[in-house]
Formats: structure tokens, sequence, C-alpha cells
């Protein structure tokens, strides 16, 4: 039995989409916190649990016979993140379960700007204590936010970050269905497992590509950190969001998204998705 959390957002329900294509609906279950949202799920004959993170006594009966559970880290910038994984976690060892993927982010590191990395490496240490067997997905910085955080350049004309530096953006389209070959092959995955893009553009490389689209000259400002977050307060960003975000583009500069690996094209027997595909697509805020 493979158990999937978070089946209802735009992750973990790819990776759910790709299961079906791989083995039978009566051998994958969904936990969701409200089991209403998952009735697609329940309409294609997946089993659909109720559990949440918040409430542990939920989860060790979500979590009941997978032989491998898929658990998607919280999403909630404002959430105590290791708090709720940690009730995963233990649910998961109470539970039995066989072996842990969790969605993890490349730029996983104690020393990073970016929160839900210092987050991500955190969640890792708590798997390698667990006497679990965990593998955990590192996927690259999803390519869907660059379509918002490259802000409205069509417009303008320039493309405004607080910090320059490489980003394997990666489609979250594709680190779903790559999970979906990890968790339905023969050999398991151990432990980190990056899952990236096979190219790591700049800002300014960003702002070559939209140019190119434009067919026009798309400008690069690079604006002090403080003016920047003032900018998006002023455009009516939450601060907290903007500071949270500014942490991304400071972990860019420091060169914890730089990385790349050709494993995400192995997995999908295909060249994964570019930066080009995604600034083609309409911005989604």
């Amino acid at each position: 039995m493979i158990v999937v959390t978070g089946a209802t957002g735009a992750l973990n329900g790819v990776t759910v989409d790709h299961l079906l294509e791989r083995v039978p609906a009566s051998e994958i279950a969904v936990v969701a916190r409200d089991v209403a949202k998952a009735q697609r799920f329940a309409d294609r004959g997946i089993e659909v649990r109720r559990g949440d993170y918040a409430d542990p006594a939920s989860l060790p009966t979500a979590f009941a016979g997978a032989e491998q559970l898929l658990l998607v880290s919280s999403s909630d910038p404002r959430a105590d993140a290791v708090a709720l994984h940690r009730n995963a976690i233990e649910a998961a060892v109470i539970a039995g379960v066989g072996r842990i993927l969790y969605t993890s982010h490349q730029g996983a590191a104690a020393g990073t700007p970016f929160g839900p990395g210092r987050d991500h490496a955190a969640t890792e240490e708590l798997l390698a204590g667990s006497g679990l067997p965990w593998t955990s997905l590192r996927n690259g910085f999803y390519a869907h936010s660059l379509g918002w955080l490259s802000g409205p350049w069509r417009e303008t004309g320039r493309i405004t970050v607080p910090a320059e530096g490489p980003v394997s953006w990666t489609a979250r389209e594709d680190a779903g269905e790559a999970a979906a070959v990890v968790l339905t092959s023969p050999t398991p995955f151990e432990g980190p497992t990056t899952l990236t893009a096979t190219a790591a553009p700049t800002f300014a490389e960003v702002a070559e590509t939209a140019s190119a689209i434009a067919g026009r000259t798309i400008e690069l400002e690079v604006l002090a950190p403080e003016a920047w977050v003032a900018a998006q307060v002023a455009a009516g960003t939450q601060e907290f969001m903007a500071r949270f975000l500014l942490g991304m583009y400071q972990a860019a500069e420091q060169g914890f998204f730089a990385g790349t690996d050709p494993l995400l094209a192995d997995l999908l027997g295909r060249e994964p998705q570019t930066v080009r595909d995604v600034l083609e697509r309409p911005a989604v805020h």
C-alpha cells in the first residue's frame, strides 16, 4: 500500500495521478485534512483517509498499512513546520510504515537564509533518527513561482530582484511525476535524492530568456534588499511575506539552488520543463 498525504495539493495530486498509471487504485490511499476535497480520488477507487499533522491522534490510523508513505511538507510559512513534520514521522513509526518519502527541497541546509530550507534540513534529521528507511526528495525550486516572482515584466520591461543568483527552476508537475516513478521503482532510493531541472539560470539569464520571448529587451534590476522589501510592501505585499521571499533570493545569491542533477530527466525519460516553458505561460498569482 502506498499512502500519500497532501494529495489535494498540486504536487502530490500529480503524483497520485501518475501512480494510477502504474498501480491499481486499490493499492493507493490518500490522506487529507478535509476528505471532501479528495472526492476526485474516491471517485477513482482510491481510499480516502482523514489525517492532519496538527492532530497527531489522527495520523497512525491514517498511515496504517503503508509500505510507503509519501509525506508532503507543510506549506504554511507561519506554521511550525518542523513540529508538524515531527508529528507525522512519529505517527509513521507507531503505524509501522515501511518507508517514508518526504518532499524536501534542493536548498535544505541549516545555514540557508530561506526558512523552508532550514525546516527541511531539520526534518531530514528527524527522518534519519526515526529508525525507518527514508528518502528525501530534494526537489528544485518550483518553477511556477517564477511566474510571479519575475513580476509583470511584459508590461514594465524589467525584472526586479533584491539579489542575483542561479536557481534550478523545476516544474512541480515534473517533480510530482518523478515521485510516482520513485515510489514504484524496484530499487529504493536512500536518503537525500536531488530532483532538479538540467539548468540553473541566473536572474540575468532569466531576463535574457524573457527578452527573447518578448522580442524586446527585458532588463534586470537588482535593488538593495531593504529597498526591495519597501517596494513590495508599498505594492500590497505583507512585510512578513516580503521578508520570507527575500530569504529565497538571498539563498539563491549564496548558491543554495545552483546545483543541477540528471536524475529527474532520467526518471522522466525526457527533458524536464525549462525556464522558457514557464515564462511563456501566463503568470499565476
